[in-house]
């Protein structure tokens, strides 16, 4: 499965001292998620169908080294750990840049929203199946 998203960093990324702005690197994190997502069948689509939708609880942010003005990024995403049912799960987003050194870590917990009663939720059986497909890191724990 291709758990990769590939992105150039914009003009609009950089704060005051020219480099990546710290949410410039959560909006790579959770463009790359929804990418890997939807190559799995678990597209906006089929959320917008079932009136569902992912939710986030926690996201932490390490940055280990600067990013700059044009710089091609890589974001890995890989499952740290999930409920069996899949209705509670964490993300590890490793961004790197394009000379292969990793330059963060972004790592999430969620679960997924009923859009309509916006309470939590679990996700049909059929997306669950579809969510299982996501890498799992090497240290995967299951809840």
């Amino acid at each position: 499965m291709n758990n990769k998203y590939e992105g150039r960093v914009m003009w609009s990324h950089l704060d005051a001292n020219r480099h990546m702005r710290h949410s410039a690197y959560a909006d790579f994190a959770a463009q790359a998620r929804i990418v890997v997502l939807e190559r799995l069948g678990l597209d906006l689509k089929a959320f917008q169908r079932l009136h569902i939708g992912p939710i986030l609880f926690r996201e932490e942010s390490v940055y280990l080294r600067e990013v700059g003005i044009n710089e091609q990024l890589t974001v890995t995403v890989e499952l740290t750990k999930s409920r069996a049912d899949s209705s509670r799960w964490s993300i590890r987003h490793e961004i790197f840049r394009e000379d292969g050194v990793k330059a963060a870590i972004i790592n999430v917990d969620g679960a997924w929203l009923d859009l309509h009663k916006r309470k939590l939720t679990a996700l049909p059986e059929e997306l669950v199946e579809l969510f299982k497909r996501l890498n799992r890191s090497q240290d995967y724990q299951e809840e």
